[in-house]
């Protein structure tokens, strides 16, 4: 067991004169308490001031730019379970390093930027992530660039205890940190308050400079600030955006006309070197009740339509090719329910998943499938709300990231209406099955998935534009407070399983430019 004093795991202390905007205007509002009944109790308009949508701001920039974060790969300490921060007593063991190999084989065809001198790669300055970084960023010539501001969150006397020691040594201040980490005090810290004004200052040194795909290297902590301050949620969202082992995040900005904040769209959270959907934990905690978001595979009408993934018609060969590999995916899952709107593309999607989960346990000929109970339930439709806007929709079929906040407001208002309750039918299947396992498959119009994520996360709509879902991708939300508790969002739009067939990480953020 390590003996070292709490007093050399302390990081220096952050300034006085934090980087927020103006001072009387804070970045966002610390909320003081993270139960989403109490939030569902407030006004829209004071929900978006609350998490923070009216408040942060942003460099303007000149151009498109992608930021793909990544988190490091396993530490000794994480095999340990002993508690990090922003320590650098670890490093990466076997594992770590293989998962840092295989994020480098995801991302190797991948274009960064390299046309600027310091900035195509950051990193922590921590051992495990500067390894990590450099596994990635493997014969690149580049530099890769460390930040303070990258590292760990800052846990002070926390920091190089085993779980169980700092229960035994700090109760109270422990139970804080596992219910109420927004308002977990520790030395005379506030951590998690910290690390949101340290991601803050992150974004504004990246967006500064001239570069259209950046590489971050970094941590679960800091990693999880970065993603929902750069879409404006505040400190009550830790640890529902997860950040796995070498789990890949990307998000793009894309420039206003009228300068000022760029648009911030979170393109994919956590793609994963290993399976989504293997393992039962959300953030250490077991979970055993799962709704898996998926989106159904491209169809023969789509080419056709007015609107991208109509599903009015059956799927074509990619569709079907999406299709059985998202079947082969969640084989890692005995799921319970399948639901699906009546558009053919998510029936025949959904019907191709019951299939294979029915066969999954049959090696012989005397073998009784599984019964998967499948179900086609009308408001899980938004097709027709879709194909109403008037838009030019010419430059939507390209699906660019935020490509919802180019429909008129009706259509948005009438899609997040509809899609509340195709939410809480989810719920409701969900809640089946008292207390044993129970996995929920959804399969619906990427549009759909988005609203039912804001829902999730008790968003309003003016955060539909904030997320992006591919055709063929699944979306992972765990449970482990069960269906009335608080959804967290394991991956957002993982497409790793679809092969070859899989949209590339750092793809061109704009529709007339090609990589």
């Amino acid at each position: 067991m390590y003996s070292i004093a709490a007093s050399s795991f302390f990081s220096p202390k952050l300034p006085k004169n934090l980087p927020f905007h103006n001072p009387n205007r804070p970045l966002f509002t610390i909320v003081r308490s993270s139960s989403v009944a109490q939030e569902i109790d407030k006004s829209s308009e004071e929900r978006t001031e609350s998490l923070g949508l009216k408040g942060l701001e942003f460099p303007a920039i000149k151009g498109a730019k992608r930021v793909v974060l990544v988190r490091h790969g396993q530490s000794t300490w994480n095999a340990e379970g002993r508690i990090q921060g922003s320590s650098d007593f670890s490093v990466l063991t076997s594992k770590g390093e293989s998962q840092a190999e295989t994020s480098r084989q995801m991302l190797i065809d991948d274009s960064f930027d390299i046309c600027f001198s310091r900035w195509p790669a950051c990193s922590s300055p921590l051992r495990r992530s500067k390894r990590t970084a450099e596994i990635i960023w493997g014969a690149r010539e580049e530099e890769i660039i460390t930040d303070s501001d990258m590292r760990e969150i800052d846990l002070y006397s926390f920091q190089g205890l085993l779980k169980h020691e700092g229960k035994a040594k700090h109760g109270e201040a422990f139970r804080q940190w596992q219910i109420d980490a927004p308002n977990f005090i520790i030395d005379g810290h506030y951590p998690v308050r910290e690390l949101w004004a340290r991601a803050k200052s992150c974004w504004d040194k990246i967006l500064v400079h001239e570069s259209k795909s950046v590489l971050v290297v970094a941590h679960n902590a800091v990693n999880q600030a970065l993603v929902a301050t750069a879409i404006g949620l505040g400190t009550e969202y830790f640890r529902i955006l997860l950040q796995s082992n070498c789990g890949v995040s990307v998000l793009d900005f894309t420039p206003q006309t009228e300068g000022g904040n760029p648009s911030i769209c979170l393109n994919r959270l956590n793609q994963t070197p290993g399976s989504p959907v293997a393992g039962g934990s959300s953030a250490g905690r077991k979970t055993s009740k799962r709704i898996v978001l998926v989106c159904h595979g491209v169809s023969e009408s789509d080419l056709e339509s007015s609107m991208p993934y109509t599903g009015n018609g059956p799927l074509n060969m990619l569709g079907n090719i999406q299709a059985q590999k998202i079947a082969e995916l969640l084989l890692d899952l005995k799921v319970n329910t399948v639901v699906s709107g009546t558009k053919i593309a998510s029936v025949e999607t959904a019907d191709t998943i019951t299939k294979v989960q029915e066969a999954a346990d049959c090696l012989g000929a005397d073998c009784i499938p599984r019964y998967v109970e499948m179900k086609q339930i009308p408001d899980l439709d938004v097709e027709s709300i879709l194909t109403q806007s008037k838009k030019d929709a010419s430059g939507l079929q390209n699906l660019s990231s935020g490509w919802l906040n180019r429909l008129e407001d009706d259509i948005t208002t009438s899609l997040w209406d509809q899609s509340e309750k195709s939410w809480k039918h989810l719920l409701y299947e969900l809640s089946k099955g008292s207390d044993q396992d129970n996995v929920v498959i959804a399969v619906g119009h990427p549009a759909l998935h988005i609203a039912m994520m804001g829902h999730c996360l008790n968003l309003t709509k003016e955060w539909l534009g904030s997320f992006h879902l591919n055709a063929g991708s699944i979306t992972v939300i765990d449970f482990p407070d069960g269906p009335s508790g608080r959804g967290a969002i394991r991956c957002i739009n993982y497409t790793a399983h679809l092969g070859r067939w899989s949209i590339p990480i750092t793809r061109s953020t704009q529709a007339d430019e090609e990589y």
